[in-house]
């Protein structure tokens, strides 16, 4: 083998795991969040497919045609595109956790407070949505993500791809999102029943009594209060899920 023809295979292969890591990458949680310049991002993406590059399984040989090569590249690309953005769509369980509590708790009424240029439903789901990339890293979460990026190569081989599998498994994924945000959520859907029970028993002894007025302050306090309390008990479970879909890219 010539020089050349070595110097472009080598070329050839990075590109063909660039196409699949750098592209989960761009999506995935904690290393594709859209406050990270895009330059960063994508000189992390190239570091990371370089490292790996020797533990991956892509063959060191030419395709045999241009056509075989961008089929290649295009079912890696496809391949890193399904990974990022399942996670991404089991990230989004927080923002429709924090959209859910925001509703129950009264932040998201016309009267509800603002913080700084977000109202109280927006605040709540960023502030989940921040806790959960810090802890990916907090808890090294981020090096499990390598992790599973190299054994995605056990899952899907270079090359090979059944799109039957992964539609049916996206859906899983997306089913499964809305199921975290929802059991998240829970504490908040039985304090806005107990809370607003009360109140509507307090105003049929009181007609006089204006409970929207007395209900609004309880109920985004003991939203608060409970958001507080139970914060990492819902961070906890998020990152626990996460982890245990990383391992096989499966529900």
């Amino acid at each position: 083998m010539s020089i050349d023809t070595f110097i472009t295979t080598v070329f050839f292969s990075f590109f063909v795991v660039f196409a699949r890591i750098g592209t989960a990458m761009m999506f995935m949680p904690g290393f594709g969040e859209v406050q990270i310049p895009v330059r960063p991002r994508l000189s992390m993406a190239v570091l990371v497919s370089l490292s790996l590059l020797p533990l991956t399984p892509v063959s060191s040989a030419l395709p045999d045609s241009p056509v075989a090569a961008v089929a290649l590249l295009a079912t890696e690309v496809t391949v890193g595109l399904w990974i990022g953005l399942s996670a991404r769509i089991l990230l989004s369980a927080l923002q429709f956790a924090g959209f859910q509590v925001g509703q129950v708790s009264g932040l998201a009424n016309a009267f509800g407070p603002v913080f700084g240029s977000f109202e109280g439903a927006t605040m709540v789901a960023t502030v989940l949505l921040m806790g959960a990339v810090t802890l990916i890293f907090v808890t090294d979460t981020h090096h499990l993500i390598i992790r599973a990026l190299l054994s995605s190569y056990q899952v899907f081989p270079p090359g090979q791809i059944i799109l039957a599998d992964l539609t049916n498994q996206i859906l899983k994924v997306a089913s499964h999102s809305l199921y975290i945000g929802t059991a998240i959520a829970a504490p908040f859907f039985v304090m806005g029943v107990i809370l607003n029970l009360g109140m509507g028993l307090a105003n049929r002894m009181m007609p006089q009594l204006p409970v929207f007025f007395v209900a609004a302050p309880l109920l985004i306090g003991a939203g608060l209060l409970i958001l507080a309390i139970a914060s990492p008990a819902m961070l906890d479970y998020f990152l626990e899920q996460f982890q245990e879909w990383l391992m096989g890219f499966r529900i």
